[in-house]
């Protein structure tokens, strides 16, 4: 899957000043994880994003390129059963 024009890890990183090594000591990943992450080559399951996001201290939708004409929107249950946005997916 690629998700390089999805999320923004990197310029994120890059904004927070925070190497890719110190986002997964702080998550509890590997570098390796972190980088194919970047890289495009994997996407992190939702608890990992929430993870970064969190790390991060940004909302899990920042995560990802803003672009509606290109993206649909996720939702997830929360403990309650109500649902909320999660995040965007690109069209295919």
């Amino acid at each position: 899957m690629d998700t390089t024009n999805i999320l923004r890890l990197k310029e994120l990183l890059k904004e927070k000043n925070i190497t890719g090594k110190a986002l997964s000591e702080m998550i509890g990943v590997t570098p390796a994880s972190i980088s194919n992450i970047i890289q495009g080559t994997h996407f992190p399951k939702p608890e990992t994003l929430q993870k970064i996001a969190d790390a991060l201290g940004v909302h899990i939708t920042d995560l990802f390129t803003p672009d509606d004409e290109h993206f649909h929107t996720l939702y997830i249950k929360d403990e309650n059963g109500n649902f909320k946005e999660f995040g965007k997916v690109r069209k295919v």
